[in-house]
């Protein structure tokens, strides 16, 4: 058909992580997924790959995007870019450890250098039945020896010792590299990995141990985006979680104006956060002291401190809240925290509806596919008035349902939000008392409860976790509509 069913695979050391949804017929797919992984402190590596799901067949790969963990440490505020794919090869595909001891006599006559092969494990499957049949095979200054081959097993044991006679005198750059193979009957046998150990690094002592099996270093070249791009945005970040009471200090130092209301508000600690907190970390910042005052039983309050504050900046109120403050993203992560099993419980009928009936729904005649639409009979397609006619009807139907479901749902919705919204009513109406700005106080609440909450959670279901996948065009269409 000329596109492609993109869904993308996270790994990290080859260990499959997390998997996003399927965009369906897109060769320019939108995820807007966002994963937190708890990594192991020594992990190497972090692996995206682009696949196309088909139904009949193993899913075809597109191609990946790799980055070390040094490329990903090295920048501190995160990767946030378009990386080219790269192709998939399947030499580069590698997974496992071997376990070896090795030993180099410094002197004698012939040096020997001995190779005991132990095991390996979790070796890539290279065989249909999910195993392979591995062997390992020894080389150094010339020399190469394998050992037997052990059938069916990802996690071989041969228990082997290969010994290889070194040249007299100075070795060099010389190196000792152990590759593991899978055996085939037919055909040429497949790699699953190497790893290598330079002869001047190789004390007079075993060294022994596991180690990780690396793929072949890569000759690929860059393929300069022939494959396409993925826009990715990772960062690493490093916590060292100690016990709680050593939390307990700057927890007093946040809550005390919360606590003890009379101070001046500019020393405070929020106040200081509040101004020095940028653009790029205010959504981090938002998001751990919502869940800091949510621990303590305080976030009701600290909303109210952080609008009273913005409050108190602002002086048209047509402007209010429009910004992505400390206390609009606040508001927005309590919303969220609190409000998700409401918001399900009230969208997810009409969001499913949609989602099963698949309207062809478009108000803009650039956009319309009158030839492929909706046939109203036999005798031809429907004109651009009779499309807009028939999309509007539809929108006012699918768009009454939410607002009937939204208003409806006062007593379901979450006690701490109403308490929030009532608050942050009066204190606009303190702050704005004149007649003239009277709608300042709907505003106020519709623009976090829709604008922030209802709309985003409609325009993206997934997201939300309202639904599993994402919407096809088709749909999405029909939800980005009701969203504007």
């Amino acid at each position: 058909s000329g596109s492609s069913d993109p869904y993308c695979v996270v790994k990290v050391d080859n260990e499959v992580v997390a998997r996003t949804a399927t965009v369906w017929k897109s060769l320019n797919p939108f995820w807007g997924e966002e994963y937190t992984l708890l990594l192991p402190r020594g992990f190497r590596s972090l692996a995206i790959y682009v696949l196309d799901e088909d139904t009949i067949g193993q899913d075809d790969v597109i191609g990946k995007v790799s980055l070390s963990h040094q490329q990903i440490s090295a920048e501190p505020r995160g990767v946030d870019s378009w990386l080219s794919l790269a192709p998939v090869n399947p030499d580069q595909e590698v997974q496992g450890e071997i376990h070896l001891e090795l030993r180099v006599p410094e002197r004698g006559h012939p040096r020997v250098l001995r190779c005991h092969l132990i095991q390996a494990r979790d070796l890539a499957p290279r065989d249909p039945s999910g195993t392979s049949d591995p062997f390992a095979r020894v080389s150094c200054c010339g020399h190469t020896l394998e050992t037997a081959v052990v059938k069916k097993t990802r996690f071989p044991h041969w228990d082997e010792v290969l010994e290889l006679e070194l040249p007299e005198g100075e070795l060099g750059e010389a190196a000792l590299s152990v590759e593991v193979w899978d055996w085939d009957i037919v055909g040429k046998n497949d790699f699953l990995g190497w790893v290598e150990f330079p002869l001047d690094t190789l004390g007079s002592g075993p060294t022994r141990g596991w180690f990780q099996l690396l793929p072949f270093p890569s000759t690929a070249e860059d393929h300069g985006g022939q494959l396409g791009a993925l826009r990715l945005a990772v960062r690493l970040v490093e916590n060292m979680v100690l016990p709680p009471h050593h939390y307990q200090p700057l927890i007093q130092l946040l809550t005390e104006p919360i606590l003890c209301p009379g101070q001046p508000p500019e020393g405070t600690a929020l106040a200081v956060l509040e101004e020095v907190t940028s653009g790029e970390s205010r959504q981090d910042v938002a998001t751990k002291l919502v869940e800091i005052f949510l621990g303590q039983g305080l976030a009701v309050p600290l909303l109210d401190y952080l609008t009273t504050r913005e409050l108190a900046r602002t002086t048209d109120p047509n402007t209010l809240f429009r910004s992505n403050s400390l206390a609009s993203k606040s508001m927005e992560q309590f919303m969220k925290v609190v409000g998700l099993p409401y918001l399900h419980e009230v969208l997810k009928p009409v969001v499913n509806r949609i989602f099963e009936e698949k309207k062809y729904v478009e108000l803009d005649p650039s956009k319309m596919e009158l030839s492929r639409g909706r046939r109203i009979s036999f005798k031809g397609s429907l004109s651009e008035a009779q499309v807009q006619e028939s999309s509007l009807e539809l929108l006012k139907g699918y768009l009454g349902d939410i607002v009937d479901a939204i208003v409806g749902s006062v007593d379901k919705c979450p006690l701490p939000m109403r308490v929030a919204f009532k608050q942050l009513r009066r204190r606009v109406e303190e702050r704005f008392p004149l007649a003239q700005h009277e709608e300042a106080r709907y505003f106020s609440i519709s623009g976090f409860l829709f604008l922030r909450f209802f709309a985003p959670a409609v325009l993206s279901p997934k997201l939300f976790r309202l639904r599993e996948q994402h919407a096809e065009p088709r749909t999405g269409r029909t939800l980005l509509l009701l969203a504007k």
